[in-house]
């Protein structure tokens, strides 16, 4: 009986529906310490088949000091996926799309996100840009901002590559501080 709750509890935690009517299956989820504190998670979006290849960012140009302008860097991912799907989670309005970051290798492995810590009395943005890794080791960052620290590369997907996402993302807060984007998490699957 102990073996058996285990193994239940790993199959019911890995399987999601992705935006197809089919049910597939990752094997891990790869996440980095450094996330934002705001926001409510979205739902998990994965490639109907296949991997991602590449991804596009929303990002919000620099609005000037707060009295003036609300930042909000980086609002939305999107991966692109080898079976030409191309998902995102949660997403954040404001911003325009910069140019695709596409893999030579076909295939995303790794993550890290480039996040700015909470600041007192000062305009917050949470996450400003992140960058994946190829499976044959290449790097790609994305045209995001230049706020805050980029986290340690999360671990890399043990077979496969990876092929979904989900990300954390704060409501518009009217009159009040917005940050948009403020964690992702992403799917490998074989």
């Amino acid at each position: 009986m102990q073996l058996l709750i285990p193994a239940i509890l790993c199959l019911l935690g890995c399987c999601c529906l992705g935006g197809g009517t089919e049910a597939r299956w990752y094997e891990s989820i790869l996440m980095v310490p450094n996330g934002g504190p705001w926001g409510s998670w979205g739902h998990k979006q994965l490639c109907p088949s296949g991997y991602a290849k590449g991804f596009e960012l929303k990002v919000q140009p620099f609005q000037g000091f707060w009295l003036f302008g609300d930042d909000t860097a980086l609002n939305r991912v999107r991966l692109l996926c080898t079976d030409g799907a191309v998902i995102e989670s949660s997403v954040g309005g404001w911003g325009n799309w910069t140019e695709a970051q596409l893999c030579s290798s076909n295939r995303l492995v790794s993550f890290s996100l480039r996040v700015e810590r909470w600041q007192y009395l000062r305009d917050n943005t949470a996450v400003n840009n992140v960058r994946f890794s190829c499976s044959n080791g290449s790097p790609l960052e994305g045209w995001g901002l230049s706020g805050g620290h980029f986290s340690p590369w999360s671990k890399n997907c043990i077979s496969g590559a990876i092929c979904g996402l989900q990300t954390k993302v704060e409501k518009p807060q009217g009159k009040w501080d917005d940050t948009a984007l403020n964690d992702m998490r992403v799917f490998c699957c074989e």
